[in-house]
């Protein structure tokens, strides 16, 4: 069909990739052109077909969301870049913006929210799945980059998987629900934890918490 939207796809838990391929199959207007798993992959694919569109994980397993997109629009300022994730935290939300992402779908409302996401981006918007406004997006990428990031040598020397399961322990999720989240097996889950209070020097689930609270990455109202 004439004046479809080529699509790449980042993300690296297939059953969520083939879902999202599922619901952009339904609308004629776009066209999954190939699909990644990685960061790296995904790169290399980028550059063959140079999508109109480009969805990307904010967290995957060689590089985050947030790296890749920094790099996609260095070598294709033209595709334009929606993040889908886990998180809703404005820590990320602003970082993605930053990088230079286009747009920001959770993923609990991707069945809802992907194709308008899209139609956002290619209309030459901004796109973000919460009552946040068009203006509140460009202020968030009009604010200088240390209002918003994190700065923590420990938290830095995590890998973006270790990040996420940090954040999901910290907000009380037992290691069941975070494999079952993060679509890994529990044993994965505890040995993230294990190299997570490795490298953060923390020995118990409160000191994890305090961790988190202070750099931010949570809400002490969870624990209330």
């Amino acid at each position: 069909m004439p004046g479809r939207k080529s699509i790449l796809i980042i993300e690296d838990h297939p059953l969520f990739r083939e879902g999202l391929k599922t619901i952009i199959s339904r609308n004629p207007r776009f066209k999954v052109v190939a699909e990644a798993g990685s960061a790296r992959e995904g790169l290399r694919l980028a550059r063959k077909f140079a999508p109109d569109l480009v969805i990307v994980d904010i967290s995957l397993p060689d590089q985050s969301g947030i790296q890749l997109t920094r790099t996609l629009r260095r070598k294709l300022p033209a595709s334009r870049i929606l993040i889908v994730s886990m998180h809703s935290k404005i820590d990320y939300i602003a970082e993605a913006f930053q990088a230079g992402a286009a747009g920001y779908v959770v993923k609990e409302s991707a069945a809802d929210r992907l194709i308008q996401g899209l139609e956002t981006l290619s209309a030459g918007e901004y796109f973000l799945d919460s009552s946040l406004s068009q203006a509140v997006v460009k202020r968030l990428m009009q604010m200088p980059a240390k209002a918003t990031r994190i700065i923590d040598g420990g938290y830095g020397s995590l890998t973006p998987r270790e990040q996420e399961i940090m954040r999901l322990l910290a907000e009380g999720l037992s290691v069941r629900e975070i494999a079952e989240k993060c679509g890994i097996s529990p044993k994965t889950v505890e040995n993230h934890r294990a190299s997570i209070m490795s490298k953060l020097d923390i020995h118990s689930t409160i000191e994890l918490i305090r961790y988190a609270a202070r750099l931010g990455l949570i809400d002490l109202d969870l624990w209330k």
